[in-house]
């Protein structure tokens, strides 16, 4: 059997085989990619969950931050697969406690999010992890909230980038050349 690694095309024939299009969601003309088929298989979801893990151990990670809300669905067991912490990226006002909030532009208006002060330490490295990169706002955000924080970007890693948006090009400068690991790219 081909290893599922990462780039390898066993890899993304598998995760890209469990991932429904859905015409016109949520929205008329929106294609949308549902991943919820791919978190439904075992096979798949392992696999995944295997995959980013082995970016995190790479990366040199020593925490993952997932982005609200599928983000978590990837991250926690990633987390927990390479043995390192889990910090979650909230929209505004959904943590308790002191936070630090990062406004950021969408293509259709404003956005915050929080992650708490204190999850994120000076010696942390952290990678990002979320299941589509689109127009990068949320991902960008997330950065410069890694780094308020006082801790350094590891990478972010995604399982799907929608390569005709800006995301990736949004991302370059605050990657601060980091990397960006894609799996699949639509």
């Amino acid at each position: 059997m081909t290893p599922l690694t990462v780039g390898s095309e066993a890899l993304r024939n598998l995760l890209l085989g469990k991932i429904r299009d859905v015409p016109d969601h949520p929205k008329p003309g929106v294609l949308f990619k549902d991943i919820t088929p791919l978190l439904a298989d075992p096979e798949a979801f392992t696999a995944l969950t295997d995959a980013l893990a082995g970016l995190a151990e790479e990366r040199g990670a020593t925490k993952v931050v997932g982005l609200e809300a599928r983000g978590f669905i990837l991250a926690a067991p990633v987390a927990v697969r390479a043995g390192i912490g889990f910090v979650p990226v909230r929209k505004a006002g959904k943590l308790p406690g002191a936070t630090l909030s990062q406004a950021y532009e969408l293509e259709y208006g404003g956005a915050e999010i929080e992650i708490h002060a204190e999850d994120l330490d000076p010696g942390d490295r952290v990678l990002v992890i979320d299941d589509v990169l689109a127009t990068g706002g949320t991902a960008e955000a997330a950065l410069r909230l890694i780094r308020r924080a006082g801790a350094q970007v590891a990478g972010v890693a995604v399982l799907m980038e929608l390569g005709f948006l800006p995301g990736r090009t949004r991302l370059e400068a605050e990657l601060g050349g980091a990397p960006l690991d894609v799996l699949i790219t639509v």
